[in-house]
């Protein structure tokens, strides 16, 4: 039995989405805070339970005849270290065999802020003593996307990366790399660094923006605090704002580059492009 944490969440549809082709749908548990959000899996023969990162005692019960645990990693800022190191101890108590989480692309060097949290959970996972792999995984193309209408409409593209190499890959494929690990054999004690085999500064996806849509877009760099700013002023929560900006600031450092190439060997193909994903 595989069971995936978070499974109403993009990432974790996306998972299941992909296991479904590699094993049956009794083999597949749902966990997730509201089951209701996941009734078309139930439907089709996904296990569903309830397990809420800020009720560790429901996943007592939840990972019982549980084989290998995919731990997506909370959205919650403020305690996730916590939550991520009580599901943890569950696994630990549930005799898990495999537990994979998704980390950040080298989170043990990495100079993103977020990267903090990830090294706790890697750290809690090595002296836990659960057997486990972990799934450094890069940024989503659609960080970035998701800023393209508005560049469109005001013709320039916002960032604080200055010209840092940026290696994304859409979610679909971390989720289908993700599929492919908890499948196969001899997982443990593994380290995937997982990011886009092709790379892109702003300055290039302005170019690209500008190229798709016949609309002068170009990239304008900021200070951090000053893009930090501008995203919370376009409607952004503060915390999100304050996660891009900070993100941006290390791209430009070469947090979000990697050129190794895991990822699309992961997935038996290339990864796609950002002007793919943007066309």
């Amino acid at each position: 039995m595989i069971a995936i944490t978070g499974a109403s969440g993009q990432l974790g549809r996306l998972v299941i989405k992909f296991l479904l082709e590699r094993v049956p749908a009794n083999q597949i548990t749902a966990l997730v805070r509201d089951p209701r959000k996941v009734q078309d899996l139930a439907e089709i023969g996904v296990v569903v339970r309830k397990a809420d990162y800020n009720e560790p005692e429901t996943f007592t019960t939840a990972l019982k005849g549980v084989d290998k645990l995919l731990l997506i990693s909370s959205n919650e800022m403020e305690s996730r270290a916590a939550q991520h190191r009580a599901v943890i101890d569950a696994a630990k108590a549930a005799e898990i065999n495999l537990l994979a989480y998704t980390s950040v692309l080298h989170a043990d060097v990495s100079t993103l802020g977020l990267a903090a949290d990830h090294r706790d959970t890697e750290e809690a996972l090595k002296t836990s003593g659960v057997p486990h792999v972990l799934l450094r995984n890069g940024w989503y193309s659609e960080n970035y996307l998701a800023s393209v209408p508005t560049a469109i409409e005001h013709g320039v593209l916002l960032g604080s990366a200055a010209d840092g190499q940026i290696s994304s890959a859409p979610r679909t494929e971390y989720a289908q790399a993700a599929a492919v690990v908890l499948t196969a054999e001899d997982q443990a004690g593994k380290v995937y660094e997982l990011a886009g085999d092709s790379s892109f500064t702003l300055t290039e996806l302005a170019s690209l923006i500008s190229q798709k849509f016949a609309k002068t877009v170009a990239y304008q760099n900021l200070p951090q605090i000053e893009f930090e700013a501008a995203l919370i002023s376009a409607g952004l929560p503060p915390g999100l704002a304050t996660l891009l900006a900070d993100a941006d600031a290390a791209a430009a450092e070469g947090a979000l580059f990697d050129e190794s190439g895991v990822l699309g060997n992961l997935i038996g193909r290339k990864t796609t492009p950002i002007a793919d994903s943007l066309s």
